[in-house]
C-alpha cells in the first residue's frame, strides 16, 4: 500500500505539501532529500544502496516516534479532502510544539512555547465549544461577580431600567384601560392612577414607586385593586433587585484579587548546590505591612509527554515537593522567603543536568495562598517559569540587613543573583559518581 506524508507547511500556506506519488515514497525532511541526489550523483553505484539503506533506517525512526494516532491521520491524507488535511497538519504542529521538538519534522511559526500561567498569575486556557450553557445561569450569582466591570455595571444599569420601563408600561396600560388617561383633567373622576396621561408620566410612577421618592403628584389610589397589587409587586422586586446588585458589587470590590499585585515572585529560578544537595529556589515576597496569615506554597510542573504506548498527554501536571511532609510549604511571610525544592529521587529534575535543561520544553506553576489578615478571606497569587528562566549555577543574593532595632528588607536586591561554580552533571549522575568514589 503506497503511504503519502505530509511535512508541516510553511507560514505563507495553509495546508501541508506533498510530493507527487511514487511507489518507493517514504515520509523524510526535505534536506535529507536533496543531500540524497547529492549522494547518488557524487558517488559511485556501489555506495548507492549503502546510503539508501541508512537513509530508510534514519526515517523509520522517525515513524516510531509518532503515536499511532497520528500516524493512521497522515496515512489517510491520500483519502483526506483538503479542509482534513489542513486540519491534520494544524494538529500536528500543535502537538509538536505541545512536545516541544526540535527536529525538522515540527515545523512551526512560533518557535517559543505558549505559556499556561503569565508571569502575572493569569491562566491561559480557553474554554470552547460549551454545549451546555444553562450551568452558568442557575450560578447567576458566581457569573455576575466574574463578569468584566464594564459588563457588569451594563448588566446593573439595565436590571433597573428594565424594570422601571416594565412597570411603567404595566401602569400606563391598566390607566388606559380604565379611561383615567382621557379623565386625567377631570376632578370629579374617581382615577387609579392620579395624574397619568402618558406613558413618560405611568414611567415616572414606576420610578417613583420603586425607589420610595414619592414627590406627591402621581400615586395609586384605592379605587382599583390591581393597582394595589402592582404597588406590592414593583415594591418586592425592587428588593429584590437591590439584594442581588448590590451584593454582587460589594462582592466584586472586596475580592481578594487585588491583594495579591502586592505579593511578589523571584523573575527567575536558580539550580544550586544547598548542604551538598543540588536544590532548585525561587524567592517570594510580601510588599505590605499587614500580613498573609497561614500561608502556604505549592508548586506543579506543567510538562507535555507521550508514553511508551504512544499515547500524547498534552500538559501533564506534577507535583514538586516543597516540604509537605516536613512542614516547610507553610510560611510565616515576614521577610522574603527563599523556597528550596530538594532534587531527589523522586523529583521530576532528578535526571535533568545543565546541558538537558536548555534542550526541556517545561513551565513551573508556583501558587501562595493565604488569608488576608485585613478582611479575613482567602487571597491566592500565582506565577510561572519556562525552562529559560531556570539559571543553572546560580545562587540568590541576600536582601536583608541589621540595622538598629529592625531587620531591613533591601526591596532592590530581591530578583538579584550570582553565579557560583558547580557541576553541570543531574542529581542522578551526581549519585552515580559518589557511589562510585565510595566503592573505589
Amino acid at each position: 500500500m503506497m503511504i503519502t506524508n505530509c511535512s508541516s507547511p510553511p507560514p505563507s500556506q495553509e495546508g501541508p505539501q506533498c510530493p507527487p506519488e511514487s511507489s518507493s515514497q517514504v515520509f523524510a525532511p526535505a534536506e535529507h532529500e536533496v543531500h540524497q541526489q547529492d549522494v547518488i550523483q557524487e558517488t559511485p553505484l556501489e555506495s548507492v544502496e549503502d546510503t539508501l539503506k541508512s537513509l530508510h533506517m534514519h526515517r523509520n525512526k522517525y515513524f516510531k516516534r509518532l503515536s499511532s494516532q497520528w500516524q493512521s491521520t497522515f496515512r489517510g491524507n491520500i483519502a483526506l479532502s483538503p479542509t482534513e488535511k489542513r486540519h491534520s497538519a494544524k494538529s500536528f504542529r500543535r502537538r509538536c510544539k505541545l512536545l516541544g521538538d526540535e527536529q525538522p519534522l515540527c515545523v512551526t511559526t512560533n518557535n517559543q512555547r505558549q505559556r499556561y500561567v503569565t508571569k502575572d498569575g493569569k491562566c491561559r486556557v480557553n474554554l470552547g465549544h460549551i454545549k451546555d450553557k444553562s450551568r452558568f445561569i442557575s450560578d447567576i450569582f458566581t457569573t455576575l461577580v466574574d463578569l468584566k466591570y464594564l459588563w457588569f455595571l451594563l448588566v446593573f444599569t439595565a436590571c433597573y431600567i428594565l424594570t422601571w420601563m416594565s412597570f411603567g408600561a404595566i401602569y400606563f396600560l391598566d390607566a388606559w384601560l380604565r379611561d383615567d388617561i382621557a379623565h386625567a383633567h377631570d376632578s370629579q373622576w374617581q382615577a387609579c392612577f392620579e395624574n397619568v396621561d402618558s406613558y413618560l408620566a405611568a414611567l415616572l410612577l414606576s420610578l417613583e414607586t420603586q425607589r420610595t421618592i414619592g414627590y406627591g403628584t402621581r400615586r395609586v389610589t384605592a379605587n382599583c385593586p390591581e393597582g394595589v397589587v402592582l404597588l406590592m409587586v414593583q415594591s418586592i422586586t425592587g428588593s429584590i433587585i437591590d439584594a442581588v446588585m448590590v451584593g454582587c458589587m460589594f462582592v466584586k470590590i472586596s475580592r481578594p484579587q487585588q491583594r495579591a499585585q502586592t505579593l511578589i515572585f523571584s523573575k527567575h529560578c536558580v539550580i544550586c548546590e544547598r548542604d551538598e544537595k543540588l536544590c532548585l529556589l525561587f524567592r517570594i515576597g510580601d510588599l505590605r505591612e499587614s500580613h498573609m496569615v497561614d500561608a502556604k506554597i505549592r508548586a506543579k510542573l506543567i510538562k507535555s509527554r507521550q508514553t511508551k504506548e504512544g499515547e500524547f498527554i498534552p500538559l501533564e501536571q506534577t507535583e514538586i515537593n516543597l516540604g509537605y511532609d516536613t512542614g516547610g510549604d507553610r510560611l510565616l511571610l515576614v521577610e522574603p522567603q527563599t523556597i528550596a525544592h530538594i532534587i531527589n529521587d523522586s523529583s521530576p529534575f532528578w535526571e535533568v543536568g545543565a546541558k538537558r535543561l536548555k534542550r526541556e520544553t517545561l513551565e513551573i506553576i508556583v501558587i501562595l495562598e493565604g488569608i488576608v489578615e485585613a478582611s479575613g478571606m482567602t487571597c491566592q497569587a500565582r506565577t510561572s517559569y519556562t525552562q529559560d528562566e531556570i539559571l543553572w549555577g546560580h545562587r540568590f543574593a541576600s536582601c536583608i540587613s541589621l540595622e538598629k532595632g529592625a531587620f531591613l528588607v533591601d526591596c532592590s536586591a530581591f530578583d538579584k543573583t550570582f553565579e557560583v561554580e558547580m557541576s553541570p552533571l543531574s542529581a542522578r549522575n551526581r549519585s552515580h559518581a559518589k557511589d562510585e568514589e565510595s566503592i573505589f
